[in-house]
């Protein structure tokens, strides 16, 4: 046998290659072998080429004696389980093989190690394939299926040359990598949003995440979260492409056997796919990631063209050439507020565990107020949005419009579409402000909304603490609201767009009512915020999230009453409803995106105007009362409140 030819053969064939792994991890031709292999085109994990072209895995075919040879090379076990290297100068002279050493000192251990990455390397891989993008399908079936997508992919790497193969299967743990992270990240969305990430849209709401863990969790909490992701996304991406290089290894070191068992599952996914085999109401056979690659490129596909689709839609406005002095007059003289409660969803009062708190607070703000002389009529909106993403909301009810995403919401503030308020800006009749404690920095959108006037958190005379997310309480803003516009004596009719926060996620500590009159700066809020519950450990449990939404609800509506109650006049008409349906740790399982509207006034005729809307009487809708788009809601105020109203 010549050097070159020894230099070939793996440096234990006892076991079939099983043993003979490198230093990192691989079931070939060990490290410390002469670097005439690689020069022959050999890779670790890959059996050698034979003078006739054909490929030899490791431990296959070997000579016994050129087996016995590379033993004695490589040093002897000897009975009491230690090692002597055969040849005196390679202690001396070599260094140690394999971990500074250790492999050669403890080779049992060092197989049970080697063994033990691969299979791990394995599960790795099989979780990339199997994982899905919804918290709530991660269960144990999940993991028992057979996934197209590796069984392809394992036939692909068996079949195609060595340095191909090496190239494939780097790229294939790198986008196994990268599809885990998307996963991930689907996983954050739907536990918010109820919904996928939008890999074209929604990059700017990454942004928004951070500021409201900061918010929520202070600067220490933020800079932990966001070193946190980091640091996930490269481990994933790291460890998932080394996890495919081994494994991919592991199957040219035994490629007899993996050649057979991927026919094997091959024929098996087929037959479970046509037969419509299920474990647990799941497919055995899956093609899961297919699919999902493909939803996304459509997701693209849908986002790149619905800019064009938008602009067409925002061109049609029925109000657009009506001349200002037949705009509105049905509300001529009178102060309308148009108000959101944060998170204000269907939830709230169909929900078993907190419907009857809400309808008792309802119940009760319906009679307070019907014995200050209001009455009020409710119905159904349905929002763009649920979670979150509040201003998608707030601008589909102003506009007129379908706001679903940033894209839309972008190309609606830059626009000339008028809203709400711009109608009641031209008909010069009405000052219009902006209550918005939620806004902490510049906002520039502010202009397009047609607000004369925009108070925000700066801007209410609130000292008083923070509540999570929540600048300023619901009872402090409304009270801002009545000092600084309401309250004024010899003023315009007011349209108010208000922000009511207070009821914005996580809903920990809460702000309690307490007397209008004691209220002054705030500073009565920082005992509150002590007495309140600590975020961090509300979180922990579903059921404590769900009972201080209810709070935090509850709160909100009872602020908004009194306020009417204290200081509505005739004059007064009142337009509230929530944004969007909370996230679904507290909508657990409801898909409608419904969200309660009430209208409420003194006067019988403003109420009168929209008897056709068949609503249901006081604060609370009806089951089965009407349900519109939140962006059909603008047209059919205006038109109610336009010339017939005279």
């Amino acid at each position: 046998m010549s050097l070159f030819t020894r230099s070939r053969q793996p440096l234990d064939t006892a076991e079939g290659g099983a043993d003979s792994e490198d230093d990192t991890g691989g079931t070939g031709v060990a490290g410390e072998t002469s670097g005439a292999t690689e020069e022959a085109g050999t890779a670790s994990g890959e059996g050698a080429d034979t003078a006739d072209g054909t490929e030899t895995a490791s431990g296959e075919g070997a000579d016994p004696a050129e087996a016995v040879a590379s033993e004695r090379d490589d040093g002897a076990e000897k009975a009491d389980g230690t090692e002597e290297a055969a040849d005196p100068a390679e202690r001396s002279d070599s260094p140690p093989p394999g971990w500074f050493g250790w492999r050669r000192r403890y080779p049992r251990t060092a197989r049970g190690v080697t063994m033990g990455t691969t299979v791990l390397a394995g599960a790795l891989v099989l979780f990339a394939l199997l994982v899905p993008n919804r918290l709530e399908r991660l269960g144990p079936e999940a993991f028992f299926r057979l996934p197209a997508e590796g069984i392809l992919l394992a036939g692909l790497l068996l079949a195609v040359p060595p340095r191909s193969r090496r190239l494939m299967s780097v790229a294939a743990g790198a986008l196994l990598g990268l599809l885990t992270v998307l996963k991930f990240v689907d996983m954050g969305f739907y536990s918010v949003l109820a919904r996928p990430f939008d890999l074209v849209l929604d990059w700017i709401l990454l942004d928004d995440a951070a500021e409201f863990v900061r918010e929520s969790f202070g600067r220490t909490g933020q800079v932990l979260a966001v070193v946190g992701v980091i640091v996930l996304i490269v481990a994933v991406l790291i460890l998932m492409t080394l996890a495919t290089v081994r494994v991919t290894n592991l199957m040219v070191g035994h490629r007899a056997v993996a050649t057979r068992t991927t026919l094997i599952l091959g024929t098996a996914w087929i037959t479970c796919m046509t037969l419509g085999i299920q474990i647990a109401g799941v497919p055995l056979a899956t093609k899961g990631n297919a699919d999902f690659v493909n939803n996304r490129i459509e997701q693209v596909q849908a986002g790149l063209k619905d800019g064009r689709v938008f602009e067409k839609q925002a061109a049609v406005d029925a109000f657009a050439k009506t001349p200002p002095d037949q705009l509105l007059t049905g509300l001529r003289g009178k102060d309308v507020l148009f108000t959101f409660i944060e998170s204000y969803g269907r939830v709230a009062i169909d929900d078993p565990a907190m419907a009857p708190q809400i309808d008792s607070v309802l119940k009760e703000g319906t009679n307070s107020l019907k014995a200050a002389g209001f009455q009020s009529r409710s119905a159904w909106l349905k929002s763009p949005v649920t979670g979150a993403g509040s201003w998608l909301a707030h601008s589909t009810f102003l506009s007129g419009l379908w706001i679903k995403n940033q894209q839309r919401y972008r190309s609606l503030t830059t626009s000339d579409r008028a809203t709400l308020g711009s109608y009641f800006r031209k008909t010069g009749a009405w000052r219009t402000v902006g209550i918005v404690p939620g806004v902490r920095r510049a906002w520039p959108e502010g202009k397009f909304f047609a607000l004369d006037h925009i108070y925000d958190s700066e801007h209410l005379g609130y000292n008083g603490p923070y509540f999570s997310w929540t600048p300023v309480p619901d009872q402090f803003s409304l009270e801002a609201f009545q000092r600084l516009e309401h309250g004024k004596k010899n003023r315009d009719p007011i349209m108010a767009e208000i922000i009511l926060a207070s009821s914005h996620n996580p809903w920990s500590p809460i702000a309690r009512m307490t007397d209008w009159d004691e209220l002054g700066d705030g500073s009565i809020f920082n005992q509150i915020k002590k007495e309140g519950t600590d975020p961090k450990e509300v979180w922990q449990d579903p059921e404590r999230v769900r009972t201080e939404y209810r709070h935090a609800i509850e709160y909100s509506l009872h602020s908004l009453t009194e306020w009417v109650e204290r200081y509505g006049t005739d004059d007064t008409v009142l337009v509230f409803l929530g944004d969007h349906q909370p996230v679904p740790t507290v909508t657990a399982g409801s898909t409608t995106k419904d969200v309660p509207v009430t209208i409420v006034a003194r006067d019988p005729k403003v109420l009168d105007k929209i008897a056709d809307w068949n609503w249901t009487d006081g604060l609370k809708p009806a089951e089965n009362a009407p349900t519109w788009g939140m962006d059909r809601f603008r047209d059919r105020f205006m038109t109610a409140y336009g010339p017939r109203g005279d």
